[in-house]
């Protein structure tokens, strides 16, 4: 045991010690941060300034479509010479964005005006996620999935620490605070980046002459990836719905932060184990095994009578889900088109933020209904196994082009 935790350690210190990797992996995990606190602190906010769930839900997501709407057309823009001038521009815009969103809802402004903060707001978040993953493209080959996999763990991180910064601040002060908070970490992250050794050396790729604006989205390979990412993405976005509504059920709604955080933390272990081997499997047939241990992980929570139960396989179940997003990361980095790598990263991110959306809605409607929890768990199930079917299904090739080393 000694012997493998001291490999795994060499195996990230060699991810470490890449020049820029360090301001990476903290500006990154601080510009993601607002992407996990702002919606929630949002709809607080409104909650408590109209008194209404059905506003303070129309206004998160909003925020939230907007964000997930914009980010191709930044990563697009980005990719045609640098992502540096987008993030500095949106480094000083968004903090001012979020004042204006904090101000039009502490005014008691009317619902429209909240929603139209609420898009100009969401629009405008720093574009984080898809720069440190496209940067991340394009370090050494032999250390890539290891750095995939530190980046997916910090992302695991963010959406534990992000809902507990905001909760606390919502208790201490007032979820106006949380906001503030956010967009200096938004502008801290997006500097970082922006400034870091990895960002001065990006060299862009010649763009084509004529290019459809699906062009990264149709590229060969990519429709599998997508699509397989938005199945297990709408399973994940039912699951989130019903363990709150399971705890609830059992008599502990307090239990649902706990079990939340338990599946969370299954993936960041499962994450920094995998994230250390070597494979010799291609990566789409990694995927589609990860994809289908995801699967086999989910299957046993609707047999969960209480929730130290559920937390337990929830635990298990969720070592399978940081592997499966590195492999992920790592085929769209090698199947995008060099000349939008970005793009197809920001991609990613819209799918699975528009996914997880649909699945919540689609899950808490089978809670309501007579299907109850085990309905919203069964369509999770369901969602992970349709995401190993999509990747089964024919699709044009093309041999992989070379990355460029950059970090």
């Amino acid at each position: 045991m000694l012997v493998l935790s001291e490999f795994v350690v060499r195996s990230y210190l060699t991810v470490w010690r890449l020049p820029s990797a360090p301001g990476l992996l903290v500006a990154g995990f601080a510009g993601r941060l607002p992407s996990a606190m702002v919606p929630l602190a949002l709809l607080l906010m409104v909650q408590q300034q109209t008194a209404s769930y059905a506003v303070a839900g129309l206004a998160a997501a909003t925020y939230g479509i907007a964000m997930a709407a914009m980010a191709p057309v930044l990563g697009r823009l980005a990719d045609r010479r640098s992502p540096r001038p987008v993030l500095l521009a949106q480094a000083a815009a968004y903090p001012l964005l979020l004042a204006l969103l904090v101000a039009v809802v502490l005014g008691g402004a009317p619902t429209p005006a909240l929603v139209a903060a609420s898009a100009v707001a969401g629009a405008g978040t720093p574009l984080v996620s898809g720069t440190v993953r496209a940067l991340w493209s394009r370090v050494d080959p032999r250390v890539r999935t290891t750095a995939f996999a530190l980046d997916a763990t910090a992302t695991e991180l963010v959406f534990v620490a992000g809902p507990t910064v905001v909760a606390a601040l919502a208790v201490l002060a007032a979820p106006a605070w949380a906001v503030g908070v956010a967009g200096v970490l938004a502008t801290a992250g997006a500097l970082g980046i922006a400034t870091s050794a990895a960002m001065r050396s990006w060299v862009p790729v010649a763009l084509p002459e004529r290019r459809s604006p699906l062009a990264t989205v149709l590229a060969p390979g990519m429709p599998r990836v997508l699509l397989s990412g938005a199945a297990l993405m709408v399973g994940f976005g039912a699951l989130e719905v019903a363990i709150p509504a399971f705890a609830d059920a059992a008599g502990s709604p307090g239990m649902s932060g706990v079990l939340l955080a338990l599946w969370s933390l299954g993936s960041v272990a499962g994450g920094l184990w995998f994230g250390a081997r070597v494979v010799s499997a291609s990566l789409p047939r990694q995927y589609r095994w990860l994809l289908l241990g995801v699967t086999i992980g989910l299957a046993p929570l609707t047999a969960a009578e209480s929730p130290w139960v559920l937390g337990a396989l929830l635990f298990l179940g969720g070592t399978a889900i940081a592997p499966t997003l590195t492999v992920q990361s790592s085929l769209v980095g090698t199947i995008a088109p060099r000349h939008a790598t970005t793009e197809a990263f920001t991609w990613l991110s819209t799918m699975a933020t528009g996914a997880s959306a649909i699945g919540a809605a689609l899950g808490g409607a089978l809670i309501e209904s007579s299907a109850g929890v085990s309905g919203s768990l069964l369509l999770a199930l369901a969602g992970a196994a349709l995401a190993v079917v999509a990747t089964l299904v024919p699709g044009r090739r093309r041999q992989p082009l070379p990355q460029p080393v950059a970090v």
